[in-house]
């Protein structure tokens, strides 16, 4: 399984290198965001993105915005950078993750199989094929989701998690650990910070796929539901 790194420094390209092939993957290396842009172009069989936030001629953020524009595959965002603000613009720009450095290599490997568990499989439980929610329809076993014209509503992996977790459990509150929990499948480790940004995301694009459908509604205190009559 192929997954890029993009990282202008050579000792951390490196390192993530060696301990992703420790782990059986094929990491191809990028040092800046244009290579990285032409190495998923030649590459389409990359199945996960490490993505530098600070680099020259295209910084992370742009990469990631233009990434987005067609590809859904799992992103993994590294940083000097630590404020809440800096995680927040890299997961509101599609991100599905985020780790600071200096950073564990372990944690990062942890979080890759979490991604990629969860990108291969999907929210695990039985539940129908396809779902309609208000005006989407939403397709589980291509990830899509459309309005009832058939565009195409762009949604991240998570944000497509999140959605589908809670259009197959109507009038059910989730809490932000359980949606992290479920969706990302793993413990809960972070701030619900995280799950609030995804899902405000997730609303900001449903709303504006539905001509102001309030899809997803916040139960205050608890935490979120789609509610159906």
């Amino acid at each position: 399984m192929k997954i890029l790194v993009v990282d202008d420094d050579q000792e951390i390209a490196e390192l993530l290198e060696i301990y992703l092939k420790n782990e059986d993957y094929e990491p191809v290396i990028a040092k800046d965001g244009k290579e990285a842009l032409s190495k998923l172009n030649t590459n389409p069989d990359i199945a996960l993105m490490i993505l530098d936030i600070m680099m020259p001629n295209l910084s992370g953020l742009d990469v990631l915005k233009e990434v987005r524009k067609d590809r859904r595959i799992p992103i993994l965002m590294l940083s000097a950078k630590s404020t809440d603000m800096d995680k927040i613009q890299g997961l509101i720009s599609g991100a599905d993750d985020y780790v600071t450095k200096p950073f564990n290599p372990l944690e990062v490997m942890a979080r890759i199989r979490s991604l990629l568990r969860r990108s291969q499989n999907g929210v695990q439980e039985e539940k129908p094929d396809v779902l309609t929610v208000a005006s989407l329809v939403i397709n589980k076993d291509s990830h899509e989701v459309k309005t009832a014209d058939g565009d195409l509503v762009s949604l991240t992996a998570l944000e497509f998690g999140i959605l589908y977790l809670l259009a197959s459990h109507p009038n059910r509150v989730f809490s932000a650990d359980d949606i992290f929990e479920r969706v990302w499948q793993q413990e809960s480790v972070v701030s619900a910070k995280t799950v609030m940004v995804h899902v405000s995301h997730l609303r900001d694009k449903l709303e504006a796929a539905t001509n102001g459908d309030q899809v997803i509604q916040t139960v205050w205190g608890v935490g979120y539901k789609i509610e159906v009559s």
